[in-house]
């Protein structure tokens, strides 16, 4: 496996550094539902040759101070890695990191010992907490590695570094939104330090599910995965992203067989 050059990794740091400010989000608490539109087009885009990588918000080189984070959700990446390529060994701190591949297989390596590989139907977490450095290579020669790379900003600082990943398989529903993370250890899914929730839906056309806000003064963020979908009135097509906040409930029918990421958030940064 060849080694990347690191330079984006460092970008990205530096955009972190900038001042943040939320996605023209108000921290007021009246129910008056709000939202936010991202279409897939609209994303920034850079192509290193061995990645391809589109980015709802700043990222490295790309920077949109409209389109910082949404809440605490930070970064939402959506990374093509070419055969045998992938992301040297880099640092992080004070970060909730998930990645969901959506195909291909990842392998991934860090300062804590972890050495696995994530693959289709499976999410990894890393709290990077006071520090950890780790490696994301696509294991295979022959083919392409399609990963969703997320970082949520902690609700607690400079915490023990851990790592987990399990497999979805044994919790995926159809036609409903499933828990793949939240903030308690014991629940379905993994967690991290952040009073999030995040669930997953694989639906028919025609099928329709409704989501409950968790956690007063909470958002959210869905992105479509594929497929296309009406959310609260709107249509979104595959790779759009929505926020919804100041509501307590989403709703969502499948206008085609569609795959949908919901990303409940605190707004409050």
């Amino acid at each position: 496996m060849k080694s990347t050059d690191s330079r984006f990794i460092n970008e990205a740091n530096h955009t972190l550094n900038q001042e943040v400010k939320i996605n023209n989000v108000s921290n007021k608490k009246e129910k008056t539902m709000k939202t936010i539109i991202h279409r897939a087009e609209t994303r920034g885009h850079a192509n290193h040759g061995w990645l391809n990588s589109y980015h709802t918000f700043s990222f490295a080189n790309y920077y949109d101070k409209e389109r910082m984070h949404f809440g605490v959700l930070r970064v939402l990446n959506d990374d093509t890695v070419d055969a045998g390529m992938g992301f040297g060994t880099h640092p992080h701190d004070n970060m909730e990191i998930i990645s969901i591949p959506l195909e291909g297989d990842l392998e991934h390596k860090d300062s804590m010992g972890n050495v696995t590989v994530i693959r289709e139907g499976d999410v990894q977490v890393m709290s990077a907490g006071t520090g950890v450095t780790h490696s994301e290579y696509n294991k295979n020669k022959d083919k392409l590695v399609k990963f969703l790379q997320i970082w949520v900003f902690p609700n607690e600082r400079s915490v023990t570094p851990r790592y987990d990943q399990i497999s979805l398989k044994d919790i995926s529903k159809k036609n409903e939104f499933y828990q793949i993370l939240s903030p308690n250890k014991d629940d379905q899914g993994v967690w991290i330090h952040q009073d999030a929730w995040f669930h997953l839906g694989n639906f028919e056309k025609g099928k329709s599910d409704e989501y409950k806000i968790k956690k007063e003064g909470n958002g959210v963020y869905a992105f479509i995965i594929d497929g296309e979908v009406e959310m609260n009135g709107e249509k979104l097509h595959k790779r759009d992203g929505m926020g919804i906040w100041d509501t307590d409930t989403i709703s969502m029918k499948a206008s085609e067989n569609a795959r949908v990421l919901l990303m409940e958030v605190p707004m409050a940064v």
